[in-house]
């Protein structure tokens, strides 16, 4: 028999439906925070000749995308804890104030480091913003929902990020690449800023899940205890004590180090192969709008099957399509390689993070999907590291595609191995 519900979680009902336009207004925010971080992807590794980079100064040129992960990385941990106490919205216009460097400090850069000080200024944006954005969601839809939240969460900004790489490819054979990224950026920046106007803040949706949970259901195990821990203690239990916790991170720093790889290393391998910057636009890009377009769908399926079953799949699709870019030698194979590939990371990367929120206390959600975001995004230092370092050593971009097709293959195998089904059968059955 069900409990009656309690007074705060009457005025603040979790579910898609019943808060459908200020979920629709994240969604908006997500969109564009992915438009913002998408518009680098075609442009900035086809500059470094602008700025003197060797064609196989391959370290150099990942140092971009290591300051981007590091400093989103360990801000996603900061704004996650943040959140929790001072709330969701603040933490997102903060986000968006970190962003207007950005454009500036590409236009006017006279060399590589000042890509590396605005990729900085990306970490900062990027962690405030998608961190409070994907939450938000989770905090509107509720525990039966959570799959579908951050399936559409993921997908809206992950379809941005494949238009806005398409769409700067074009605009930077016009313009110019400085030229096309101030004016995007600025205007991006602008439009979410107006939108926030209307913007909730969702910290009371979650206060009033944690009175719920505590009035009509036993307190999750780690629930009092997590409440007491200092922010060192939760960071060393999520990312090492636990196993659940432990597997799920590594799971997410492996399927960065692969976004880093179609981040500044394939845009070089397509390079060298005589492809233009249009045509790897349209290879980077169906990679991120395939990703993006079946979240839609597969953030849904988990809340019905579970999530073990799709993340181990989209594994498996990602390496799949890693194997088919090294192999293939054709636009088009290689557009359909990438579009496996995005088909892997739709299964697998929203349910790593569904499913962390399944286990995670709704009292420190933020902190935890924080600490996992740290771990994710510090995939993109990680890989840049990993990837510049194996392209440097052997003086070639093919030797990092089958890095990292062996970093997902292995992920995976820990993943099945160390993680049990996290949504159970009791909530999958009131799930649609």
């Amino acid at each position: 028999m069900n409990a009656m519900p309690s007074a705060a979680s009457a005025r603040y009902p979790q579910g898609i439906a019943q808060n459908s336009q200020q979920f629709a207004l994240q969604t908006a925010q997500v969109f564009f925070v992915g438009l913002l971080l998408g518009m680098e992807r075609t442009v900035l590794p086809t500059m470094r000749e602008d700025f003197g980079l060797s064609s196989h100064a391959f370290l150099f040129l990942a140092s971009f995308v290591v300051s981007f992960g590091l400093v989103k990385g360990i801000l996603n941990f900061v704004a996650g804890d943040l959140s929790d106490r001072v709330g969701r919205k603040r933490v997102l216009f903060w986000g968006w104030l970190a962003g207007i460097p950005i454009p500036l400090l590409i236009f006017f850069a006279p060399n590589w480091w000042w890509i590396i000080a605005a990729n900085v200024f990306l970490g900062v944006n990027q962690a405030f913003t998608w961190t409070m954005t994907v939450t938000s969601q989770i905090d509107l839809a509720g525990s039966r929902q959570r799959g579908l939240a951050v399936g559409i969460n993921e997908a809206m900004g992950y379809i941005a990020v494949g238009l806005a790489g398409l769409g700067t490819g074009y605009l930077a054979v016009l313009y110019g690449p400085r030229w096309t990224i101030l004016g995007f950026a600025l205007l991006v920046i602008a439009l979410a800023l107006l939108a926030l106007i209307w913007v909730r803040d969702t910290l009371p949706w979650a206060q009033a899940e944690h009175q719920e949970q505590n009035g009509s259901l036993p307190l999750h195990p780690d629930s009092a205890r997590t409440q007491l821990e200092s922010r060192w203690q939760s960071f060393v239990r999520v990312s090492f004590r636990d196993h659940t916790y432990r597997a799920l991170c590594q799971g997410g720093v492996a399927n960065k180090v692969a976004d880093t790889l179609v981040w500044v290393m394939l845009p070089v391998y397509f390079r060298f192969h005589g492809e233009g910057i249009v045509q790897i636009g349209w290879i980077t890009g169906s990679y991120a709008m395939v990703w993006g377009l079946c979240q839609f769908w597969t953030g849904h399926l988990a809340d019905r099957v579970g999530r073990k079953v799709p993340i181990l799949s989209g594994f498996f699709l990602l390496t799949l399509g890693l194997v088919g870019i090294a192999l293939v030698h054709h636009f088009a194979a290689w557009m359909l390689a990438a579009a496996v590939m995005g088909l892997g990371m739709a299964l697998l990367y929203p349910n790593l993070i569904a499913a962390m929120a399944d286990v995670a206390p709704a009292a420190v959600r933020g902190k935890t999907l924080g600490i996992y975001r740290y771990w994710r995004d510090t995939g993109y230092a990680i890989g840049g590291l990993l990837l510049g370092g194996a392209a440097q050593w052997a003086d070639a971009a093919l030797p990092t595609i089958w890095l990292t097709a062996g970093v997902t293959a292995v992920s995976a195998i820990w993943i099945a191995l160390a993680v049990e089904e996290t949504h159970p059968i009791s909530n999958r059955q009131g799930a649609g």
